[in-house]
């Protein structure tokens, strides 16, 4: 068990998975090592919606912001990956917050599989929706970061 700077013990951290059509985002602390997620944020026509991502900032108070980073199964760069980079560079510049990248590969499937499972135990009534995936998914990028932040510390988890 790694102790945490008391400094950034409580930092609170959001989590995005950025997607063409919509952007998940969660919140998470390095006190708990733990993520949840809030909510989806369009992206229509490449744009996204900046003020809502906004208010995510302004309410949560964020000490950093990671950015899911897709790529191909065998880790090549894909279009996805110079988007995500795109964002996160916006994200940074637009909101004065590092931003980190992390490996998000099969975020995605793996959210999808949560959700089916929660469902199939009785936690979930509703049918999922496709905008249920992408804070759940949100939620899993943050939470791989949190793991490699308690594992390697802060110099090992930017991807």
């Amino acid at each position: 068990m790694s102790i945490l700077p008391e400094a950034h013990a409580a930092e609170t951290l959001l989590g995005i998975d950025f997607g063409r059509q919509r952007i998940g985002v969660a919140v998470g602390s390095l006190l708990t090592g733990r993520a949840q997620p809030l909510g989806t944020v369009t992206n229509k026509g490449e744009e996204p919606d900046w003020n809502k991502l906004g208010d995510y900032v302004r309410e949560w108070q964020p000490g950093r912001i990671i950015v899911g980073l897709p790529g191909a199964l065998d880790g090549s760069e894909t279009d996805m990956s110079a988007r995500a980079r795109t964002f996160a560079n916006q994200l940074a510049a637009r909101f004065q917050r590092p931003v980190e990248l992390v490996d998000e590969q099969l975020s995605s499937a793996a959210a999808h599989a949560q959700l089916r499972e929660a469902r199939s135990a009785g936690l979930r009534r509703k049918r999922l929706r496709r905008g249920d995936l992408d804070p759940v998914a949100a939620q899993l990028i943050l939470e791989t970061w949190l793991n490699e932040y308690r594992r390697n510390g802060p110099a090992d988890c930017a991807g």
